[in-house]
């Protein structure tokens, strides 16, 4: 078993955890968390983070292990991703590794990036200038100075829009063009067996406005509430989580809550719609399978 792993990719309540929960209570394994939300302690509900009775079944790694001041990457990730893995082989498990964020499958499975350091002052510099300054004019800064990188980022992201601005400063180069050069692969898919799930778009849209109403029910404007109380930058990760920037709106009175949860469940799906395409074309060594399938594409893959 040592160094084989499972993957499931796919786009967000597709039953992918469902899934990983049933491989790894089987198999022997252990679930690898690859979702850029699910590492922060302050999100429990909203992304759908396993509960006592998932934890009693399988051991899980890598979820609520961040504070949401503290801004995750893909690079903090495949390093926390990587030392589990060894964990896992070590102990004679199969890492499930499961989650939405193509990217980190990406960066597992073909290399990372090499981009260097920013070093904090830039950092802070950039962050000052673009204070108070709407996404779509960092988005229309970032196309002035670096139109390489600037075309593949969406004006709706700051964050990727700041990272891109940080490097440029600190570097004079592109970030497009660190990211044509790739690290070695952690996780070649030679030594993995994965799938993405590609389920019917309108039974998945139903899928993902039940679960929203079933977060509501278990207290996800609570979580929202306590993450707003505690002052964060609004450009931080966990800010832009799905879900909460309408649900602080909402608190905020410039939204009714029944508005609030319409437009989380709309920009959900659209997150959805997105993942899907990046999974049947960036992913491109996964066996794509419809959920019911799934598994007999994982026993179809592989070595």
């Amino acid at each position: 078993m040592e160094g084989e792993a499972v993957l499931i990719a796919g786009p967000t309540a597709s039953g992918k955890s469902a899934l990983a929960m049933r491989i790894a209570e089987r198999r022997g394994g252990v679930v690898v968390n690859a979702d850029s939300m699910a590492v922060y302690r302050d999100l429990a509900i909203l992304t759908g983070r396993p509960d006592a009775g998932d934890l009693a079944r399988v051991p899980h790694r890598l979820y609520g292990h961040r504070d949401a001041a503290e801004p995750h990457s893909v690079g903090l990730w495949l390093g926390e991703a990587a030392a589990e893995l060894r964990r896992a082989w070590a102990a004679g498990l199969l890492p499930v590794v499961v989650g939405g964020t193509g990217l980190f499958f990406k960066a597992l499975t073909e290399g990372l990036s090499d981009i260097p350091a920013v070093p904090e002052a830039v950092r802070a510099r950039v962050r000052a200038e673009a204070e108070g300054v709407p996404p779509d004019e960092l988005h229309a800064r970032l196309m002035r100075l670096d139109p390489l990188t600037g075309r593949g980022l969406r004006p709706t992201d700051p964050q990727r829009v700041l990272r891109a601005l940080e490097v440029l400063a600190a570097t004079g180069r592109p970030l497009a063009a660190f990211q044509a050069s790739r690290s070695a692969p952690v996780l070649p898919l030679s030594r993995a067996r994965a799938v993405v799930l590609t389920p019917e778009r309108a039974a998945l849209r139903g899928s993902i406005d039940a679960r929203f109403d079933r977060m509501m029910d278990m207290g996800a404007l609570d979580e929202v509430r306590r993450l707003r109380d505690r002052a964060l930058d609004p450009a931080l990760p966990a800010m832009r989580a799905l879900g909460v920037p309408p649900l602080l709106a909402h608190l905020a009175g410039q939204l009714s809550l029944a508005e609030a949860v319409a437009r989380s469940k709309a920009e959900t799906r659209a997150y959805a719609k997105r993942q899907d395409t990046f999974g049947r074309h960036q992913l491109a060594g996964f066996a794509a399978a419809a959920p019911d399938a799934a598994e007999a594409a994982l026993s179809e893959t592989g070595r």
